[in-house]
C-alpha cells in the first residue's frame, strides 16, 4: 500500500484476504482505519528503542578502531548528542567470517565500552555474502546453507572478493549467520545490526537461475529481506534483548515486526534525489513500514569542499531532523588516494571525505548543531509518535491527507508532510531560495514555527526559508514548540 492507492476512486470497495481473516475497506474508512487494518493482518514495529530517537552518525568509511573513536569523542568533547555510531562494511577479515579484521581493530570490547560510557551505542554493518575462501564457505555449502544456481557459475558477486549470498529463507541458514555474529559482535557488546545487500543484490540480476530453501527465486526473493531481518530478530530476542532494531536496505510486507528500520539504498547527492527521498519515506510508511530514513546528504557524488553540496547538506541535515530516524552518511567523494592494501590476501577498501558536522565550514556547523539540538528538543513528541505507530500502525511521517481525509487539497500536496499529528513540515528541496509555498489543510488554524505567524487552514502561504531554516508548522492547541525557546 502505497500513497497512491489511497488516491484510488475512494466509492469502490477493497478486500484483503489474509489466513483465515477477511479484513474490508469501505467508502467511509479513514487512512487511519485502513493502516490499522492493515498492520493488523501485516504486523507492528515493536516501539523504538530508546537510541532510536536520537542522532546517528556514519560514513563509508571509518577504517579503523581508532578512527572511529576519535570521531566520538571529538563529538562528546564539543558537547553535542550523538546516541549511535556506525561501522560501515569491510571491517571484517573476509566476507562471510562475520568477525573485525584484527590488526584495525584490535579490541572492539574495550571500543565497544568506552563508547558505552559516552553514551553511544556501536552500530555494526553485516553483510550476507560469503567469499568461497571464507572459513565458514565449506560448511555452509555442505548444509545448503547458500543460495544455489540452476546453471552456469554459483558465483553471485565478484565485487572485492568472488561471493556467494546466504539462503535467509533456510532455518538453518540464518541461526548459522547469527550464531557467528552472536560470537564476533553480540559477545563484544553490540546489540545494533546494520544489514546491508538485503535485496539481495545479485549481479548479474539473472533470477531465473536462482533457487532457495523456500523455492525458485521467481517466486519468493521478496522475502529475502524479510527473512534475513528474522534471523537476527530471532537471535537477539532468545540471547535477551527486549529492544531491537536492524537497519536494512530493503523491507517487504512483514518486515516492519522483526524491528526493521529501512533506508533508501545508495541515492546520489542532488535536490532531485532529496525530492524523491521524500517520497519514498512516505510511500514507505503508508506500506506499514514506519522506522524510515535517508542518507542525509545523499550517499553519491558529494564534494564536502563544494559549496552546492555543502548547500544540499545543510537542507537534508534540517529536514533528517524532522525524519523517523536522524542518520548522517554518505561517500562523500573524492575518496581518500591510498595505494591498494592487502591483508591476508584480503583487499582493504579506502574511504571518502570527513562526513562530521563540523566538516563541511563553521557557518554550517553551527546550523547543524542547531538541529542535533532541536531533534533532542523534540525527543518526548518522537517518542509519543513511536508509541502510536506500534500500538496502531500509525506512519510517524505521512501525507497530509493521512490527518485531513476531507481535504481535497491535501490529497493532492506531495512536498510537504505530517510529522506525527501536530507538525507539518515543509522541507526546502531547491537550491538557492529563502522561501517557499506551503500549503496548511483546513480544519485547523497553524502556526509558523520560526516566525510565530498564525495562519487559518485552507489556504497557501509562503514560509520563511532561509538556509538555517525549514518550514514547520503546529497544529492548533499542540502543546509543542520547534524553534520557540
Amino acid at each position: 500500500i502505497g500513497t497512491a492507492a489511497f488516491g484510488a476512486n475512494k466509492t469502490e470497495w477493497y478486500a484483503k484476504r489474509t489466513k483465515k481473516i477477511d479484513y474490508f475497506i469501505t467508502a467511509g474508512d479513514t487512512p487511519a482505519e485502513i493502516e490499522k487494518q492493515y498492520s493488523d493482518a501485516t504486523g507492528r514495529t515493536p516501539m523504538m528503542p530508546e537510541f532510536g530517537l536520537g542522532y546517528w552518525q556514519c560514513k563509508l568509511r571509518y577504517r579503523n578502531q581508532e578512527e572511529l573513536l576519535k570521531v566520538a569523542r571529538e563529538h562528546k568533547r564539543r558537547g553535542l548528542p550523538m546516541d549511535a555510531i556506525v561501522i560501515d562494511f569491510f571491517h571484517w577479515s573476509m566476507q562471510g567470517n562475520f568477525e573485525f579484521e584484527k590488526r584495525d581493530w584490535p579490541d572492539p570490547e574495550a571500543m565497544v565500552k568506552e563508547l558505552k560510557e559516552l553514551g553511544i551505542e556501536t552500530v555494526v554493518s553485516v553483510w550476507p555474502t560469503i567469499d568461497e575462501r571464507s572459513k565458514y564457505f565449506g560448511e555452509m555449502s555442505d548444509n545448503g546453507y547458500l543460495v544455489r544456481t540452476d546453471r552456469g557459475c554459483g558465483d553471485h558477486m565478484t565485487w572485492m572478493g568472488n561471493t556467494i549470498f546466504y539462503d535467509a529463507t533456510h532455518p538453518g541458514a540464518r541461526k548459522f549467520v547469527f550464531d557467528k555474529c552472536k560470537k564476533n559482535y553480540y559477545d563484544k557488546g553490540i546489540r545494533i545490526f546494520w544489514l546491508d545487500e538485503a535485496e539481495p543484490e545479485y549481479g548479474p540480476y539473472d533470477f531465473d537461475n536462482y533457487r532457495y530453501y523456500a523455492g525458485p527465486a521467481l517466486q519468493c526473493s521478496n522475502i529475502y529481506p524479510v527473512m534475513y531481518a528474522k534471523g537476527f530478530y530471532d537471535g537477539l530476542k532468545e540471547a535477551g534483548e527486549k529492544e531491537i532494531m536492524s537497519l536494512v536496505r530493503c523491507a517487504w510486507a512483514g518486515s516492519q515486526k522483526y524491528g526493521v528500520l529501512t533506508w533508501s539504498g545508495d541515492i546520489h547527492s542532488s535536490f532531485r534525489a532529496m525530492r524523491e527521498q521524500l517520497q519514498a519515506g512516505l510511500n514507505m510508511g503508508m506500506a506499514g513500514i514506519p522506522w524510515w530514513t535517508s542518507d542525509i546528504g545523499g550517499f553519491i557524488g558529494g564534494d564536502i569542499t563544494d559549496p552546492a553540496f555543502k548547500e544540499l547538506l545543510v537542507r537534508w541535515f534540517a529536514w533528517g531532523a524532522f525524519c523517523p530516524v536522524f542518520r548522517m552518511h554518505g561517500e562523500r567523494s573524492p575518496w581518500y588516494e591510498r595505494e591498494e592494501e592487502f591483508i591476508d590476501g584480503v583487499r582493504q577498501l579506502t574511504s571518502g571525505q570527513d562526513n562530521e558536522v563540523w566538516s563541511f565550514g563553521e557557518d554550517n556547523y553551527e546550523i547543524l548543531k542547531k538541529y542535533l539540538f532541536l531533534r533532542e528538543k523534540l525527543r518526548p513528541y518522537i517518542r509519543e509518535c513511536m508509541r502510536r505507530a506500534s500500538e496502531t500502525g500509525e506512519p510517524v511521517m505521512r501525507p497530509l491527507f493521512f490527518d485531513f481525509p476531507e481535504d481535497q487539497k491535501a490529497w493532492e500536496t506531495e512536498d510537504a508532510y505530517m510529522f506525527g499529528k501536530d507538525l507539518l513540515v515543509a522541507p526546502v528541496m531547491e537550491a538557492g531560495i529563502s522561501e517557499r509555498a506551503v500549503y496548511l489543510p483546513a480544519g485547523t488554524r497553524w502556526k509558523e514555527s520560526a516566525t510565530g505567524r498564525i495562519y487559518e487552514g485552507g489556504e497557501t502561504v509562503s514560509a520563511s526559508a532561509p538556509i538555517d531554516i525549514i518550514p514547520v508548522f503546529i497544529r492548533e492547541g499542540a502543546d509543542i514548540s520547534v524553534y520557540e525557546n
